[in-house]
Parts: C-alpha cells; sequence; structure tokens
C-alpha cells in the first residue's frame, strides 16, 4: 500500500485552487511514502477536467463518469470507497472546504481509515505520517498521529500551499464506477454565486493592513486612502471584521483569507495574534509597526517601527501630497 490519492474539485468546468495545492502537497509526500500520485476527477464526461488535472507531479488521472458535473456528497462517498479499494493509497488528500468536509469522514470510516480535518501541515516522521492542524481557535498546534492506522483520509486547509500549476505527463484512465446502489440522489437545482468581493487577499503582492492601533474606526479612511495612492490592496486583523468595520473579505489570518501570494505586508497598529500570523508570516518581507515593542508580530518581521500608526499616517500623507480633504 503506497502513494496518495488527491480527490479534484472544480467548480463551472475549471478545476480548483485547492485541487492544485493539494497536488503539490502530494507530490512531497511521495518522495517520502513511495507509489503514485492520483487525482480522481469526478464529473459527467463533458468538459477537459481530466487534461486540466494532469499538472506536474502527478502519474495518474483517475477520471470517473458520475452523470454530473456538480457535487454530490453520496457519490462522491461512493465513487471514492471504490477507486481507493483498486489503488490502496497510504493517504487520501480532500480539500477543507463544504464539498471535501461533506464525504472525507463518510469514506475514513467505510475504509477504515485514520482522519483528521483542517489540516495545516502533514511529514513523515519515523514512517509515520503526522498532521498538523490549529486547536483553541488558533491558539495551539496540534500534531496528530494515527498509530496502527496503514492508511489516512485528510482535509487540508486553502490557501496553505503553493499551488501547482505547470502542465503535466501522467496517464489519464477512466475507472468504471457502480452507483447503482445509492439511494435517494437528489437533483441539482442550480448554483448560487457568493457575493463578490472588492478584494482577492489571496492573490495580492502588496498589503497593508491595519490593527486596533489605529486605535479608532474614524481613522479606517485615512488608512484606506493610503492604500489606494500606494495602489496596494488594504486588509485588516480579525476585529475590524468581526465588528463590521471593515468587510471579511479584507481579513487576513486563520479565520479570514491567507495572504498566499503576497510579497510586502505592512502591518500597522497589528499585534500579531496566532490566528492573524497564520495569514501572513510565510510572507517574504514584512514590515511591523506597533508602539508595543513586545508585540509578537516583531518576531515575524524584517522591519519593525515602534512609531505611532497615526504619526506614520501624517508622514505619509504628507510624503504623497495627500492634503486634507483628501482624506
Amino acid at each position: 500500500m503506497a502513494g496518495v490519492l488527491v480527490i479534484a474539485e472544480h467548480l463551472g468546468g475549471n478545476l480548483t485552487a485547492i485541487s492544485r495545492e493539494l497536488v503539490t502537497i502530494a507530490t512531497e509526500l511521495k518522495k517520502q511514502l513511495g507509489g503514485l500520485v492520483s487525482i480522481l476527477v469526478l464529473s459527467d464526461g463533458t468538459g477537459d477536467l481530466a487534461d486540466q488535472a494532469n499538472l506536474m507531479g502527478v502519474d495518474t488521472v483517475i477520471y470517473g463518469n458520475v452523470g454530473s458535473a456538480h457535487f454530490d456528497a453520496m457519490i462522491y462517498e461512493d465513487a471514492i470507497v471504490q477507486v481507493s479499494l483498486r489503488v490502496r493509497p497510504s493517504a487520501i488528500l480532500f480539500g477543507h472546504t463544504s464539498n471535501g468536509m461533506a464525504c472525507a469522514a463518510g469514506v475514513a470510516t467505510r475504509l477504515g481509515l485514520g482522519f483528521a480535518s483542517d489540516v495545516i501541515a502533514i511529514e513523515i516522521a519515523g514512517n509515520e505520517m503526522v498532521a498538523t492542524k490549529t486547536a483553541f481557535g488558533g491558539k495551539v498546534n496540534l500534531e496528530l498521529a494515527f498509530p496502527n492506522k496503514e492508511a489516512v483520509a485528510l482535509t487540508v486547509r486553502g490557501a496553505t500551499f503553493k499551488p501547482s500549476e505547470a502542465a503535466g505527463a501522467a496517464t489519464i484512465v477512466n475507472s468504471e464506477l457502480d452507483l447503482s446502489k445509492i439511494a435517494g440522489r437528489a437533483p441539482h437545482l442550480g448554483y448560487l454565486e457568493a457575493p463578490k468581493a472588492d478584494v482577492d487577499i489571496s492573490k495580492a503582492d502588496i498589503i497593508l493592513s491595519i490593527g486596533r492601533g489605529i486605535r479608532e474606526p474614524e481613522n479606517i479612511p485615512r488608512f484606506t486612502n493610503l492604500a489606494k495612492t500606494l495602489d496596494v490592496t488594504l486588509g485588516c486583523s480579525r476585529p475590524f471584521s468581526d465588528a463590521g468595520l471593515m468587510p471579511k473579505a479584507h481579513q487576513v489570518g486563520q479565520s479570514g483569507t491567507t495572504a498566499s501570494s503576497c510579497k510586502l505586508y505592512i502591518a500597522i497598529g497589528i499585534s500579531g495574534a496566532v490566528q492573524h500570523l497564520f495569514g501572513m508570516k510565510h510572507v517574504e518581507k514584512i514590515v511591523a509597526i506597533n508602539t508595543d515593542v513586545n508585540a509578537p508580530i516583531f518576531g515575524v518581521a524584517t522591519f519593525g517601527s515602534t512609531v505611532d500608526a497615526l504619526l506614520l499616517a501624517t508622514a505619509m500623507e504628507a510624503q504623497l501630497g495627500i492634503c486634507e480633504n483628501d482624506k
């Protein structure tokens, strides 16, 4: 028993980003587990999803026609169990998404696998797989082992690993599936798009992020205007989005969005709680502004200053030629 099976997700005929991230993880695990990296694509036989899933690092694309391009937890669970019994992977990787969470635990139960959800890191230690996840509101990390389990099923948090983008040279095979025993299949009526946000933190190159150190909500427009003038993306810490002062789409952190593409992160008035650090501590260049010399964010910052956030705003406005009427 060896290798990794990735469960692909797709929407509107396109492979999703989490599927590409899972391929990256699977490729790394393969180096220690051996075997093949396979990716399972379930759809209705239309489109080019199998070709999209043919990514660098994938050995085999397994395509299963389930008669629908839309996710159904019962169908996916049964199909994944059938394919897993054939390929016998050491690990089955799902995205920690509404789709992955709807079927992963059922797959693990039916196959007798070890199981962990919302995983943020995976490693092999002494020939044993160890999955890391957060707990207690993101305040601690837990390392989970799976004694006496030959295989595991894991749901993996998105925007955590670099997605695989390059095309591969995998073998594409069709897998015959028997779905006749599934009772109560529900018809798909439609898909409702999520409300569009004005920013995408996960794709921003430069983020200017603000926290409680700017003191009053009335100061938010000043930093909004600074970000606009600098042509960078405005982010925030959780208290701002929880209080409804800024849209959730701007929140960086564990319960917000990971700044996965960010090259420069400017944190103004942010102390650096564990939940926030999760979303940005991987960034190559971090500039931290906080009057508290003991603020945790200085532990990950490339450059830091204890200047007052509002004094900094005033200096930046003067440098950029922003007058009072512009604020």
